[in-house]
C-alpha cells in the first residue's frame, strides 16, 4: 500500500512528515516550502477566493527563522517551518482579522488567540487568513466583505462553510495545515465538500479566547489533506490556557493515532439525519465504505440519535441567541453593512427569552448525557458528513430545494456540537459529477485519539481517496485553478 507522505515532487502537496524529513536532511528548506505554498495561494485565490489576506512578507520571514533552527539542529516541533493558515475569525497578531465583516475594525494589534500563540511557539509559518462567512454564522462561505469562496472541484459550487476558505486552501495545496472553527459543522462540512480531512475536537481540547459569542457550541480544530497532518496540527494547538475558563482544569496529553483492527469494533450507523433525507448518491457511497468495514470485521448496528426531533430547536436557541449576542457588540449605524441573513437570525435570537435559552441548556445537557451513554455501548458512530452534494455557490440552500436554512441540510453535524464529542470527516468517494463525499466518524468525549486512529485506519484502506499525493486532485477535474 502506497504511503501518503512519500513525495516531494510538488512542495505545495507535501505532508508534514515529508517536509520535516526534508528540512532535517537539508534537501528542502522551510523557505522553499513556504514559497511553494504562497505561490499556490496567490495562483488559486483570484478564481476560488480562499484567502482574506496573504502575508507573503511575514510568512517568508518566519520561514527563514525556521530554516535557521533546522540547520542548527534546534527545530522546536514536527511542524516547525510548515506552511499554515488561520481562519479570519481567530485573532492573529499583526494580521487584520475582520471576521468576514465590513462592520469590524482593524484588530491586527490584538494579541494572538491561544491556539495561534501555540502554533507560533511550535514554529508554524502563517501564510495568511482564510475566508469565512460573516462571524462564521452559516455553513457556506460568502460574506459582504470578502465575496464568494468557490469549490476547487467545480467553481460554480460552494465549498461549504464556515471554514470554507481553509478547506479550499487545503484541497489546492495552498498550505499544509489549516486552523478552522466549528460551531455547527463548520470544519466537517467544508472538509466533506472539498475532499479533505476535518476534525472537530472534543470541546475544550483547544482553548478559545476571546470567548465565542456563540458559546460552548463553538470549537477550534484542524483541517488538512491527511489524518496525520490533522493530528500534528491538533497536538500543536491543544492544551490548557487560563484565559479559557470553560476548559476542564486539566492538561491534555499529545495524541498519537495508530492503526486499529476493525474486528470486534461496534459501529453505530446513524443513517437518518435529524431533518430531511439523504441524497441517494451520498447514501450509496457511505454504505459501500461501511460494507468494507463490515468485511474487515466491524459489527454495524443502525442507531438514531436521542431526542432527534427536538435537536434543531435546541441548536437554534443556542445559535440564534449567539448571533444576537454578537450583534449587540456592533454599532447600530453599521447594521446596514451586515449580511442580511446574519441580521435575520440575530433578530430571531433577540426574541427568545432568557427562560427559552436556559431551557435549551437543560435539554442540551439531557441530550449530551444520552449521547455519552450511547457511545458507552459503541466504539464509534458513523454517518454521512453532509446528506447532500455541494450545491450552487453564493446561496445558503440548494436552488429549488424549498429549504429555508442551512441547518436543514447540516443535521449530521450540529448535534455533535451540542454533545461536544469529537467528530472527523474523511473523504469517501465522489458523485457522478465528480464532487467529493465525506464520511463522519464520531467518538465519545475526549476520545479524539480513538477517532483519529479509526480515521487513519480508514485512510490506509483507501489512500487513493486522499490528496497526499496518490489521490485525485481537483485540478485534474477542472483544469488548473
Amino acid at each position: 500500500m502506497r504511503a501518503l507522505d512519500d513525495s516531494l515532487d510538488d512542495l505545495s502537496r507535501a505532508t508534514t512528515k515529508a517536509l520535516a524529513r526534508a528540512f532535517a536532511s537539508g534537501e528542502v528548506s522551510p523557505v522553499e516550502a513556504t514559497k511553494a505554498s504562497l505561490d499556490r495561494a496567490e495562483a488559486i485565490n483570484g478564481r476560488l477566493n480562499a484567502f482574506a489576506l496573504i502575508d507573503r512578507e511575514g510568512a517568508l520571514a518566519a520561514a527563514a527563522q525556521a530554516e535557521r533552527r533546522w540547520k542548527g539542529g534546534a527545530a522546536v516541533s514536527p511542524i516547525d517551518g510548515v506552511p499554515t493558515t488561520i481562519k479570519d475569525i481567530v485573532l492573529c497578531h499583526g494580521l487584520d482579522v475582520r471576521y468576514g465583516s465590513r462592520a469590524t475594525s482593524d484588530v491586527s494589534d490584538h494579541p494572538d488567540a491561544p491556539s495561534v500563540r501555540r502554533l507560533r511557539a511550535a514554529g508554524a509559518v502563517i501564510l495568511g487568513l482564510t475566508n469565512t462567512p460573516e462571524f462564521g454564522w452559516k455553513a457556506v462561505t460568502d460574506s459582504p466583505r470578502n465575496r464568494v469562496t468557490r469549490n476547487p472541484w467545480d467553481p460554480s459550487r460552494t465549498p461549504g462553510g464556515s471554514s470554507g476558505g481553509a478547506a479550499v486552501a487545503a484541497a489546492t495545496g495552498a498550505g499544509v495545515l489549516h486552523l478552522g472553527t466549528d460551531g455547527g459543522g463548520s470544519i466537517r462540512i467544508p472538509a466533506a465538500f472539498t475532499g479533505v480531512v476535518g476534525h472537530k475536537p472534543s470541546y475544550g481540547r483547544v482553548p478559545i479566547h476571546p470567548a465565542s459569542a456563540f458559546g460552548s457550541v463553538a470549537h477550534i480544530g484542524p483541517i488538512a489533506r491527511c489524518v496525520e497532518d490533522v493530528a500534528f496540527l491538533l497536538n500543536a494547538m491543544a492544551g490548557r490556557d487560563l484565559r479559557d475558563w470553560t476548559q476542564a482544569a486539566v492538561e491534555v496529553g499529545p495524541l498519537a493515532p495508530k492503526p486499529i483492527a476493525w474486528s470486534g469494533r461496534r459501529l453505530g450507523y446513524w443513517k437518518a439525519p435529524c431533518i430531511g433525507g439523504v441524497d441517494p448518491e451520498i447514501a450509496a457511497a457511505i454504505e459501500r465504505s461501511l460494507e468494507d468495514l463490515e468485511l474487515a470485521g466491524a459489527e454495524l448496528v443502525e442507531v438514531e440519535l436521542p431526542e432527534r426531533d427536538g435537536l434543531s430547536e435546541i441548536f437554534r436557541r443556542h445559535w440564534y441567541v449567539g448571533a444576537a449576542n454578537r450583534l449587540a457588540a456592533i454599532e447600530p449605524s453599521l447594521h446596514d453593512e451586515l449580511d442580511p441573513g446574519f441580521l435575520e437570525i440575530a433578530e430571531r435570537g433577540r426574541r427568545y427569552s432568557a427562560v427559552d435559552h436556559l431551557q435549551a441548556e437543560v435539554e442540551r445537557a439531557e441530550f449530551g448525557a444520552k449521547m455519552d451513554a450511547l457511545l458507552e455501548d459503541l466504539d464509534f458512530i458513523v454517518s454521512p458528513t453532509v446528506p447532500i452534494a455541494p450545491f450552487e455557490a453564493g446561496v445558503n440552500v440548494p436552488v429549488g430545494s424549498r429549504l429555508g436554512s442551512w441547518t436543514e441540510w447540516s443535521s449530521y453535524s450540529f448535534p455533535i456540537n451540542l454533545s461536544q464529542q469529537p467528530a472527523c470527516s474523511v473523504p469517501c468517494g465522489f458523485t457522478a459529477r465528480g464532487l467529493p463525499i465525506g464520511l463522519q466518524i464520531v467518538g465519545g468525549r475526549n476520545e479524539d485519539e480513538a477517532v483519529l486512529s479509526a480515521a487513519l485506519t480508514y485512510q490506509q484502506m483507501y489512500p487513493e481517496r486522499f490528496l497526499c499525493p496518490a489521490g485525485r486532485w481537483p485540478e485534474q477535474a477542472i483544469g488548473t485553478a
